[in-house]
């Protein structure tokens, strides 16, 4: 954390709040620095003191976190005219962390706790996404080495280095600490490889295990 930092940010940081919550705690007058009620915009150093008071009455938040199969063929996102597959989590304050694309299947994470979003949205090595990819065609293990040094693609420009093994002839297994958009199809792709399928089998410490298509579990946030 770099000080001076913003109130809000800083308790953001400090996983006490996202930042809109903890804008409205402090303009309910219920956060504190040295003693004195804050306001919106503070600057906070590393020798302040900061107090975050519950308001009265109010019924903790109820956190929830599952582990989804999203099954191949369906959206993550609601399109024109079609509902998307987590369409009733929304409704529920529930929200997906990330995307899979519609042709891909696998883990998806479900939450209605911005803050551990976050984490899993970071490029923190804790929380690598690990994939099954299946090809037509052969390959060979110059493809691998490329992966693994770190690709220059026309699509994305220069990639980290991503974990990669063979799992198969025709089979990867990819990690990847970065998520920019169908990086594997587009990795894939410019290797002149066709995709069969495309399957998210692990997030962090998280697996998909023996869940079936559409199907969830519940998971601790401090795995």
């Amino acid at each position: 954390m770099i000080y001076p930092i913003r109130i809000n940010k800083y308790l953001r940081d400090m996983d006490l709040a996202s930042r809109r919550e903890a804008d409205r705690l402090v303009a309910a007058g219920l956060v504190f620095v040295n003693g004195k009620r804050a306001e919106n915009g503070l600057l906070v150093t590393e020798k302040d003191k900061v107090i975050v008071r519950q308001p009265k009455g109010l019924i903790p938040k109820e956190y929830k976190y599952l582990a989804y199969y999203k099954p191949r063929d369906l959206p993550t996102q609601d399109l024109p005219g079609q509902r998307s597959v987590i369409t009733d989590w929304r409704k529920q304050g529930i929200y997906p962390i990330g995307r899979l694309d519609k042709s891909s299947e696998g883990l998806l994470l479900l939450t209605n706790d911005g803050r551990f979003a976050r984490k899993v949205l970071s490029a923190d090595k804790k929380w690598e996404k690990e994939y099954l990819a299946t090809v037509k065609e052969p390959i060979h293990e110059g493809i691998v080495r490329i992966f693994q040094q770190g690709m220059e693609t026309e699509a994305l420009g220069k990639l980290l280095p991503a974990k990669t093994q063979l799992a198969g002839d025709k089979k990867l297994r990819i990690i990847l600490n970065e998520g920019k958009h169908h990086q594997i199809r587009v990795m894939l792709s410019e290797m002149n490889l066709t995709i069969n399928s495309l399957k998210r089998v692990r997030i962090g410490d998280i697996k998909l295990g023996i869940l079936k298509p559409g199907e969830t579990r519940a998971i601790s946030p401090n795995v």
